[in-house]
C-alpha cells in the first residue's frame, strides 16, 4: 500500500502554480455529454476524479483525446445514456451529475448512488426534488441504481426553489435545465465559484443561463449544445491549502495561477492569525514569520469560510497561541481527523459541530490516516509542521483532488515523498517521539 512519508521541520519558500479547479471539473466533465460536437476543455487538473469521469463518460460512448497534460479534448457526438461503468460511479460522488446531464440530453437517465468520501449524510433529495419539478419520474431501484425518464423524453422549465443551500443539486438541475423545454428559475441557489464556472462552461456551448453566482439562477433551456473551448477557472481549495501550509510551517510562498478575490475569506482569516497576505492580480503571496494566533472560525457556504478548508485551517489553529473554536456550518461529521491529529499531540475537544483547539508548541510525527479528501491535506500540513516523521496511508483521498500534492510541496522545501513499503520501526519511533 502506498502512503507519504513526510519528514517536518521545513519551512517552505518558493512558487507553486495551481491546478483547475476540482469541484468545477468534476460537473463540466458530465456535462460535456450534452454537447454535440467537440469541446476543449483546458486547465483540466489531472486527478483522480477527473480520470475517473472521463472513464465514465467514454464508456458511454465519448470520443477522449488528451492533448497535453491538462487539456482534453471530448467529443460526445454518438454518446448514448445507458451502458455507463457502473463500477466506476459508484466510487465518485460527482457521478450524480450524469444523471442531470442524461436527462437534459435525452430525457433519460440511468446511473449508481454516489460514493466518495465519507464525512456525514450526503442525500441527493435536493437533486430529485429539482429533477422532478422539470418533469422526471426518478426512481431509486434495487442495486443502487437511479432511474428517471421525462415524458415526452424531454424536460420542461419550473419554478424550483431549494429547500437548502446545496452545491450538487444546484449545478445538477442547472445542467438538466440548459437543454429543457422552457424557462427555468432556480431560487436559494448555491453561490460558489465553480456554479460560476459551469454556467459560463455550458453558455460557451450555448446555453443560456443568467444569475450564476447570485442565489436565483435563469436558465432558459436550448434545443442544441455545439463544441467549443473553454477553460476551467484555479482551484480555490487547492490555492487555500498552500497558503494554510505556508502559515503553519512558516516561511513565504507565491501561490500563482488564482482568482484572489475567491480567497477572501481564507485570506481575511490568516490575517486574523498573525500571517501576511499580498495579493496581485492572479497570484497570492503568504509570508508566515512569526507565532500564530488563535482565531475563531465559522464554515458557510459560499462567500463564508469553505467547510472544504476546515481540516487544514484546524490544523493551523493547532499550533496557534491560545484557544480557538471552529464550527462546523455545512456538514454533519467532518472531525473524524482529529483523532489522527491527537496522535501527533494536538489538543482538540468535539462537541458535535463545535471543535474546541487549545494550541501546542509544536506536533509530534505519527503514523495517520487520510479520513477524506480535505482531510487528507490536513495531514500533510500536520506532517510538514511536525518533529520527526510521519506516514499518511489512505492516500487514494488526497490524490482524488491535489495534482501532484508531493511535487508541488518537495519544489517548495517540504521533505514529502511517496513510498511503498515504509520503514515501521522509523514510524513507530516518530510516533513514540
Amino acid at each position: 500500500m502506498e502512503r507519504y512519508r513526510i519528514r517536518g521541520g521545513n519551512r517552505l519558500h518558493g512558487e507553486v502554480e495551481i491546478s483547475g479547479a476540482k469541484n468545477a471539473a468534476v460537473a463540466i466533465i458530465p456535462a460535456a455529454l450534452m454537447v454535440d460536437g467537440v469541446c476543449r476543455i483546458e486547465n483540466l487538473p489531472r486527478i483522480s476524479d477527473t480520470d475517473t469521469l472521463l472513464h465514465i463518460l467514454q464508456s458511454l460512448g465519448a470520443g477522449i483525446r488528451m492533448i497535453n497534460s491538462s487539456t482534453v479534448e471530448i467529443d460526445s457526438s454518438h454518446v448514448t445514456w445507458d451502458g455507463a461503468d457502473y463500477d466506476r460511479m459508484r466510487k465518485i460522488r460527482a457521478s450524480y451529475y450524469f444523471i442531470g446531464s442524461m436527462l437534459g440530453r435525452f430525457g433519460v437517465a440511468r446511473s449508481t448512488m454516489p460514493g466518495g468520501c465519507n464525512f456525514g449524510v450526503r442525500p441527493i433529495d435536493q437533486h430529485i426534488k429539482g429533477l422532478t419539478a422539470l418533469g422526471a419520474a426518478v426512481d431509486v431501484q434495487e442495486g443502487g441504481f437511479i432511474y428517471g425518464e421525462a415524458a415526452g423524453r424531454r424536460l420542461r422549465g419550473a419554478q424550483i426553489y431549494l429547500d437548502k443551500i446545496s452545491v450538487g443539486a444546484t449545478m445538477n438541475i442547472m445542467i438538466a435545465a440548459a437543454m429543457a423545454d422552457g424557462k427555468t428559475v432556480i431560487e436559494n441557489a448555491a453561490r460558489e465559484p465553480h456554479i460560476v464556472d459551469l454556467a459560463n462552461f455550458l453558455n460557451s456551448m450555448g446555453a443560456n443561463i443568467r444569475g450564476a453566482g447570485t442565489d436565483t439562477i435563469k436558465v432558459t433551456g436550448v434545443s442544441r449544445l455545439h463544441g467549443g473551448t473553454y477553460a476551467i477557472i484555479p482551484d480555490q481549495i487547492e490555492a487555500g491549502t498552500f497558503m494554510v501550509a505556508t502559515a503553519a510551517c512558516g516561511g513565504e510562498v507565491l501561490i500563482q495561477n488564482v482568482i484572489p478575490k475567491h480567497l477572501d475569506c481564507i485570506s481575511a482569516k490568516l490575517r486574523e492569525m498573525g500571517v501576511t497576505v499580498e495579493e496581485y492580480p492572479e497570484s497570492v503571496l503568504v509570508r508566515s514569520t512569526g507565532e500564530l494566533r488563535r482565531a475563531n472560525v465559522k464554515t458557510q457556504p459560499y462567500p463564508g469560510f469553505p467547510t472544504d478548508m476546515q481540516p487544514q485551517l484546524s490544523t493551523a489553529l493547532a499550533l496557534a497561541k491560545g484557544t480557538s473554536v471552529v464550527t462546523e456550518g455545512v456538514w454533519d461529521n467532518r472531525y473524524k481527523y482529529v483523532n489522527e491529529l491527537r496522535k501527533m499531540g494536538a489538543q482538540i475537544q468535539v462537541d458535535g459541530k463545535t471543535a474546541v483547539i487549545e494550541g501546542v508548541p509544536c506536533l509530534t510525527g505519527a503514523p495517520v490516516a487520510a479520513c477524506d479528501l480535505r482531510a487528507g491535506a490536513a495531514m500533510v500540513i500536520a506532517g510538514l509542521c511536525a518533529s520527526g516523521v510521519t506516514y499518511v496511508e489512505d492516500i487514494q483521498y488526497i490524490e482524488r483532488g491535489y495534482q501532484n500534492f508531493p511535487g508541488k510541496l518537495r519544489a517548495l522545501g517540504g521533505d514529502v515523498v511517496l513510498v511503498s513499503e515504509p520503514d515501521k520501526p522509523e514510524a513507530r519511533g516518530a510516533a513514540a517521539g
